[in-house]
C-alpha cells in the first residue's frame, strides 16, 4: 500500500536516473571501436567490454537472488530509496575506476571498472523497474515503463552525437587518447553523486508488499517469468550486438570514418526513444483513440526532427535530410505495427519481432546503406521490448516482485554473450554474416509474444503458477 498518492514527483526522480544509465551505457558503442583501435584488439577481444559490463548485471543480480532466497527480499528491508542511493554511488566509484585505467592505459582495468559500474547500474535497475511498474494502476504499468525508457533512449541517442563527438573528435583527433575517456568518466562520476543527493532528499513514496518477503526461490515457480528471463536474455543480446557493431560496420563495410558513421548510431538508438514515446500512448487505456494516434504521430515526427537537428548541427550542417529519410519511412511502418498490436503487450511484442526479423533479413541479404538502415531501423522495433518483457514477466508476482525483478535483471547477462558470440563469428566469418545471430534471438521472441508470456501454456509450464493478472501490490 501507498503511504502518499502524488506519483508524479517520484516518477520524475526516477525518470531522471532512467535518462543517466541509458547515456552511460550507450557510451560502451563508443569505446568498443575506440579501445579496439587502442589496444589493437579483435573484434571478440572488443566485446569484453559489453561482457565485462553485462556480465556484472548477472553477478549482482545472482547475488541479490541468493540473499533474497536466504535472508529475504533486500529491497523488502531496506526500501527502495536506499537502494537507489546505493546503486548511484556504486555507478560513481565505476566511473572513477576509469580515471587510472586511462592514465595507464591498462585494459584489464578499463573491465574491471566496467564490472563495477555494472553492477552500480543492476542495483538500479532491480530498484527502479519494478518502481516504476507499481506507481500508480496496474494497467498502465507498461505505459509508464515505456515513457521512463524512452528517456533512456533520449540519454542513449544523446551519448553517440556528444559522447562520440568527445571521444573521435575533442580529444582523440588530437592526439590524447587518455584524456578523451577520463574525462567524460570524471563527470559522470559526480553526476551520480549528485543524483545520490537528490534522491535522498527527495520525498520517494515506500511500498509495502501485501505478505512478508519469503525466504525461498518463490519468484522461479512462475512459468511465465523463467520464460521472461530468457526473452530479457535474447532481446538485450540482441540489442547490443547490433549497437556495438555499427560503428565498426559502417567504417569497414561502407567506409565512413569513426566519426562519421556515429551519427547513424544515434539514429539506431534513437529509434528506440520515438518508439517508447509512441508506446507510452499506445498503452495508456485511459487516453482517447483519436487522441492518442495524433499524439504518437506527432511524438515521433517530432522526435525524429529532434534527432535529424542534433546530428544535423554536430555534423556542421553537412549531413543531409534525403540521407534519413529511408529511417522516416520505417517510422511509418512502426507505427502501423503498433496498430496491428492493438495496444496488447504480449501481440505487440510479437509483432515488432517478426518485423526486426525482417530487417535482419534485408540487411543479409543486401549491402551497403540499404544494409545500414535496415539495421539502423530495428532500434525503433527494440523500443517497447525491455518494457512489455518486464511487465509480463513480473506480472501477478505480488510479494516475489523484487525476487523475480533480480532474475530477471540478471537475464541482461544476454548482453555480455550474444555480442561476444557474434564477435567471435565476425572473426571467422565476417562481421556482415554475423548479423545471423540476433535472428535466432528474435524467433525466440516471437513465440514469448505469442505464447510464452502465458502462465501453464507450452513448454516449462508449472502447477506452482499463478495467473499473471492477479496483481498483489
Amino acid at each position: 500500500m501507498m503511504r502518499t498518492n502524488n506519483y508524479r514527483p517520484a516518477f520524475i526522480v526516477i525518470t531522471i536516473l532512467f535518462f543517466m544509465w541509458g547515456f552511460i551505457t550507450c557510451m560502451n558503442d563508443i569505446l568498443v571501436p575506440f579501445l579496439r583501435k587502442l589496444f589493437a584488439l579483435t573484434y571478440f577481444q572488443a566485446m569484453l567490454v559489453q561482457f565485462s559490463f553485462f556480465g556484472a548485471y548477472f553477478i549482482g543480480s545472482l547475488i541479490y537472488y541468493i540473499v533474497s532466497v536466504g535472508k529475504g527480499d533486500p529491497i523488502a528491508r531496506i526500501g527502495y530509496k536506499k537502494s537507489i542511493i546505493a546503486g548511484l554511488l556504486l555507478s560513481a566509484v565505476g566511473c572513477l575506476l576509469f580515471y587510472p585505467a586511462a592514465s595507464g592505459r591498462l585494459y584489464g582495468l578499463f573491465l574491471f571498472a566496467l564490472f563495477v559500474l555494472g553492477l552500480g547500474f543492476t542495483v538500479l535497475q532491480v530498484s527502479a523497474n519494478p518502481f516504476v511498474a507499481i506507481l500508480g494502476e496496474p494497467g498502465t504499468a507498461s505505459s509508464r515503463l515505456n515513457l521512463s525508457q524512452a528517456f533512456n533512449s533520449l540519454g542513449t541517442t544523446l551519448a553517440p552525437v556528444a559522447g562520440g563527438y568527445f571521444v573521435f573528435h575533442n580529444f582523440a583527433a588530437k592526439g590524447m587518447p587518455a584524456e578523451s575517456i577520463k574525462i567524460p568518466y570524471l563527470l559522470f562520476a559526480g553526476i551520480f553523486v549528485i543524483l545520490s543527493i537528490i534522491v535522498r532528499v527527495s520525498p520517494l513514496p515506500e511500498f509495502e508488499h501485501a505478505a512478508p518477503a519469503g525466504r525461498k526461490a518463490g519468484a522461479l515457480n512462475y512459468r511465465h517469468l523463467r520464460l521472461g528471463m530468457l526473452a530479457i536474455f535474447t532481446y538485450v543480446g540482441a540489442e547490443v550486438g547490433i549497437g556495438s557493431f555499427l560503428i565498426s560496420y559502417l567504417h569497414e563495410s561502407v567506409g565512413f570514418s569513426e566519426l562519421a558513421a556515429k551519427s547513424y548510431l544515434a539514429f539506431y538508438w534513437g529509434g528506440l526513444m520515438i518508439g517508447r514515446f509512441m508506446g507510452s500512448a499506445v498503452f495508456d487505456s485511459a487516453a482517447a483513440s483519436s487522441r492518442k494516434w495524433a499524439y504518437i504521430l506527432g511524438a515521433a515526427l517530432l522526435t525524429f526532427g529532434m534527432i535529424f537537428s542534433m546530428v544535423w548541427i554536430e555534423s556542421g550542417f553537412t549531413f543531409r535530410f534525403s540521407t534519413a529519410t529511408p529511417f522516416l519511412a520505417i517510422i511509418f511502418l512502426n507505427a502501423g505495427a503498433f496498430y496491428i498490436g492493438k495496444a496488447s503487450p504480449d501481440r505487440t511484442l510479437a509483432v515488432f519481432a517478426l518485423l526486426s526479423i525482417g530487417l535482419l533479413a534485408a540487411a543479409l541479404l543486401t549491402g551497403g546503406l540499404v544494409s545500414v538502415w535496415a539495421l539502423i531501423g530495428i532500434g525503433l522495433f527494440n523500443s517497447i521490448m525491455w518494457s512489455n518483457i518486464f511487465t509480463l514477466a513480473i506480472s501477478g508476482l505480488g510479494k516475489d516482485t523484487g525476487q523475480g525483478s533480480s532474475l530477471l535483471i540478471m537475464a541482461i547477462l544476454g548482453a555480455a554473450f550474444i555480442p561476444l558470440l557474434q564477435g567471435g563469428i565476425a572473426d571467422r566469418i565476417g562481421l556482415h554474416h554475423s548479423f545471423i545471430v540476433p535472428v535466432f534471438c528474435y524467433a525466440y521472441l516471437v513465440y514469448y509474444g505469442w505464447r510464452g508470456y502465458r502462465p501453464g501454456a507450452g513448454f516449462c509450464s508449472s502447477s506452482a503458477s499463478i495467473e499473471p493478472h492477479e496483481k498483489k501490490y
